[in-house]
């Protein structure tokens, strides 16, 4: 059938129709358990899905971080992997791809983006610097905080409201980070921390205006500025949809501009570079670059390949190329944009905007009779996966940690559920299943009770802390 009679079809529809930029080659069958062993799977887990098998869970939307689909340019990269232990061929391309998309100097590559934020972190804090960002990431705050540095949110106030319609939610306060140079002296700021698509506040972007103003401002005082690069792509698309002059950029052209606003950044590779581990960290000094090779011959391995196999390298070179390209973000951000609306149309609680790598449902809304202290995200994730299979995980009070010299609950503003969707893994199909298990879910809430902890470990207690039903 030719275009134009599929651009007629089209107009006498009154609308067009678009799909994923790709067609699938292989299949992996996903087992369905029935309701009664989803409870006692999650009575097992602790009422933490993150303890869940993996084999229990109908619609995985624990995470986008490394349960991406790769494609068969990077499976056959794959096979092309140089396991020297020394000046693996991989390295060369993977640091030949960070240049020429993202626009860094020198690269050191990780296992995964934690393990560059142990480096960065380690390097350039000295005990008692503050840290201001945009918004905690959980591992970036817990490295800041283990080399000595205090993490303070300099986020724009509408990033606290789920409600607030803020095209970038993600902006960093500028008057507010003015205020924390002159009050505390820069001497006492270690960087920057800027994410992309602000994780804890919904997915929600930084605008090109206010880096390159953040930029401006760091200037003045000479302080470094340090991405987390993790899902740039997603935050240049909607610079490319919502920012005056940037509509007939490509996604590619943007990223490389915010990035030379910055002075360096981490990135786990298990986003937007759509591999299943690895990570890179890259800056533009050559001294620090020096300190950071060195370190990571301690912690992670050879500065030519830094934890990740030969065949990992060529696989993130790759996706960095076919990631970054208009059509996979723009596929990619549209599944989440669909589901986001199928729940807005049943008028079911979320962050607005819809962000660009998840929904986030908004728990404080959907149970108002659940306290913080009774983790009433913690319970919205239960639910879910008791009633259809499908696992998302908690983002608010658990996730938050408890303040190190009050040893109390962080209570943050935000006690959120996400349902983060992978890359080029599902169809619209489970993007029904799982809206019309949330509303399900949304349905029965004033029957809901919280929950209470019985098992909570020092660090990063989301991933493993326990709880009983009230």
């Amino acid at each position: 059938m030719s275009d134009s009679i599929l651009h007629t079809m089209g107009q006498q529809l009154g609308r067009r129709s678009w799909a994923e930029p790709w067609k699938i080659k292989m299949v992996e069958p996903l087992r369905v358990i029935g309701q009664e062993e989803r409870q006692h799977a999650m009575k097992d887990a602790g009422y933490n899905t993150f303890l869940l098998r993996s084999e229990d869970v109908y619609i995985d939307l624990l995470t986008d971080s490394g349960t991406s689909a790769m494609s068969d340019r990077q499976w056959a990269g794959m096979m092309l992997g140089d396991e020297a232990y020394a000046g693996s061929r991989n390295f060369y391309h993977l640091e030949e791809a960070v240049r020429d998309y993202y626009g860094y100097k020198y690269i050191v590559p990780t296992h995964q983006g934690r393990g560059a934020e142990h480096l960065i972190n380690q390097t350039v804090i000295k005990q008692g610097q503050f840290v201001p960002g945009n918004m905690y990431f959980t591992t970036t705050r817990l490295h800041q905080e283990l080399a000595g540095g205090i993490f303070v949110d300099v986020i724009i106030k509408e990033a606290h409201d789920p409600n607030d319609l803020h095209p970038f939610k993600g902006n960093v306060d500028l008057d507010k980070l003015e205020t924390l140079f002159k009050e505390r002296g820069v001497e006492n700021i270690a960087y920057v921390s800027l994410a992309g698509t602000v994780n804890m506040a919904g997915g929600q972007p930084v605008s090109m205006a206010n880096v390159k103003a953040l930029r401006g401002l760091c200037d003045r005082y000479g302080v470094a500025i340090y991405l987390d690069a993790t899902r740039m792509f997603e935050n240049a698309y909607f610079i490319q949809q919502r920012e005056e002059g940037y509509a007939n950029k490509s996604v590619a052209e943007i990223l490389k501009e915010f990035c030379q606003y910055t002075d360096g950044a981490w990135m786990s590779a298990k986003k937007d570079n759509l591999v299943n581990i690895g990570g890179w960290l890259a800056v533009n000094d050559y001294e620090l670059f020096d300190q950071l090779r060195n370190l990571v011959v301690i912690y992670e391995g050879l500065h030519t390949y830094g934890g990740m196999a030969g065949r990992d390298m060529e696989a993130v070179a790759i996706g960095i190329a076919e990631g970054v390209q208009d059509d996979q973000v723009r596929a990619r951000v549209g599944q989440v944009e669909y589901l986001g609306t199928l729940l807005l149309d049943w008028e079911i609680p979320i962050v607005k905007p819809v962000g660009g790598h998840a929904i986030f449902l908004d728990a404080r809304a959907f149970y108002p009779h659940i306290p913080q202290d009774e983790f009433p995200a913690q319970t919205l994730a239960a639910q879910l996966y008791t009633d259809s299979g499908v696992r998302g995980m908690e983002r608010g009070i658990v996730s938050a940690g408890r303040d190190p010299d009050t040893g109390e609950h962080r209570y943050p503003a935000l006690e959120l559920m996400r349902l983060a969707i992978p890359r080029r893994v599902y169809t619209q199909a489970h993007m029904d299943v799982v809206a019309e298990g949330v509303k399900t879910v949304y349905d029965s809430r004033e029957a809901t009770r919280g929950l209470k902890m019985v098992y909570e470990p020092k660090y990063l207690r989301f991933f493993q802390a326990r709880f009983e039903a009230q």
